[in-house]
């Protein structure tokens, strides 16, 4: 009889947390390195965030664009009403410049400004998590891809167990009901193998879709588990996502933009005054007119306005406050996760995966000298494919944590080895 060996595929999960996979001839491979230039280059969401930089970018000309200046012109005619007055027509030429007043125009642009790091932040947020996406897409692929493995993996274990059943009934040394519970299981291993074939091809359209670029059908994707890991303590890492997340540097620049809006907002009570520079001709004489012009507050003194732009700042700041909590959190709940897959994995490594495998070799030799029963194979062998998911469930795992802990920490952006 054939005898399946465990130990390579043992050796193939205890290697530096590789998952390498075999790619068809012709194939055109994804790297993981490729799939983040096709984002950065492709993604919807990246395009909008950088069409929002252009925007703020724009907003600070506004603001800093004066007032334009007020021609007027009045032509009619000029009648005689007394002796020696000349009739003929009258003509009038006026300019006049509304004044921007520094006190108005500083915090003005000084809001633009602001507007314009927000949205720079903004951007590199937007870069983040397309990256930490399309990395956990990534990683998702070769995930379902190994659970394929696996599942595949048991199928031909069943397989060559049903094989044996099957000849041992028909030599009378079996029972045929031991052929019908292999058949059983060979098809829910069947099935179990088609599932995850399935969910393989739903993890790369997932992984197209997050890229956001055309693909070729017959790419695959290739790569393997990073081998580094966060050493750093955790009240290291919270110092460094207040220092560098995007997203809290966003909010941060939000409440500048709404503190100098509110300045700019409690300096428009200060009435505008607007210089005029005129010429008023009638036919017997012409005069040169100098003026100004200012609003006077009695019914608008910009309370309302005021009120909306405190309301905002305080808003802002709440905001601010509140995806500070909601970081940190999510910083302590991926570490705790880290740690957990780390332990998950020291224990496998530690003799639990070893000890199933050596547990089904045992029942596969007991039952080939007929000392133990076809369920007591089911039985290690199940306990076998358990322990291989829970195991290849805390790689990933592990993986997933740190690639959200790089994205909180901006760690593609500061240039640190990883």
């Amino acid at each position: 009889m054939t005898h399946i060996s465990l130990s390579s595929f043992g050796r193939r999960l205890l290697s530096l947390c590789a998952v390498i996979l075999a790619l068809p001839a012709g194939a055109e491979q994804l790297t993981l390195g490729g799939a983040l230039q096709l984002a950065e280059r492709y993604s919807p969401r990246l395009q909008i965030a950088a069409s929002e930089v252009e925007r703020a970018s724009s907003g600070i000309s506004t603001a800093r664009a004066f007032p334009n200046p007020e021609i007027e012109l009045l032509s009619g005619g000029v009648r005689a009403r007394v002796p020696g007055i000349t009739s003929g027509q009258g003509t009038s030429l006026s300019i006049g410049q509304l004044i921007d007043l520094p006190m108005q125009r500083a915090p003005r642009i000084r809001a633009a400004e602001a507007g314009l790091d927000g949205s720079r932040f903004a951007l590199l947020e937007a870069r983040l998590l397309v990256r930490a996406d399309v990395q956990q897409a990534f990683y998702a692929v070769l995930r379902r891809r190994a659970e394929s493995d696996l599942a595949m993996d048991n199928q031909r274990l069943l397989e060559q167990i049903r094989n044996r059943i099957e000849l041992r009934v028909k030599v009378g040394e079996g029972a045929k009901f031991e052929l019908v519970r292999a058949d059983a299981e060979l098809a829910s291993a069947v099935n179990q193998a088609n599932s995850a074939k399935l969910r393989v091809v739903q993890a790369l359209a997932t992984l197209r879709v997050l890229i956001g670029a055309p693909l070729p059908d017959d790419t695959e994707v290739t790569g393997e588990l990073a081998v580094y890991t966060a050493d750093d303590t955790l009240d290291i890492l919270r110092q460094r996502v207040l220092e560098r997340y995007p997203l809290l540097q966003q909010a941060r620049a939000d409440i500048r933009v709404a503190e100098n809006r509110l300045e700019a907002e409690r300096a428009l009570r200060i009435p505008r005054p607007t210089l005029f520079v005129g010429i008023d001709r009638s036919p017997e004489q012409q005069r040169s007119l100098f003026g100004i012009s200012v609003p006077i507050p009695v019914w608008d003194r910009r309370k309302g306005p005021v009120g909306e732009a405190v309301a905002r700042f305080q808003q802002a700041t709440s905001t601010a406050e509140l995806l500070r909590i909601q970081t940190l959190g999510d910083l302590e709940v991926n570490y705790n996760r880290l740690l957990v897959a780390r332990q998950q994995i020291s224990a496998f490594e530690g003799g639990l995966l070893k000890q199933a495998e050596s547990a089904l070799r045992v029942a596969e030799a007991a039952f080939r000298f007929g000392e133990r029963g076809f369920i007591e194979v089911l039985d290690a062998q199940r306990v076998l494919r358990t322990v291989r998911l829970d195991f290849l469930n805390a790689r990933f795992e592990k993986q997933a944590a740190l690639t959200e802990i790089e994205r909180l920490t901006a760690k593609d952006f500061t240039g640190e080895p990883k």
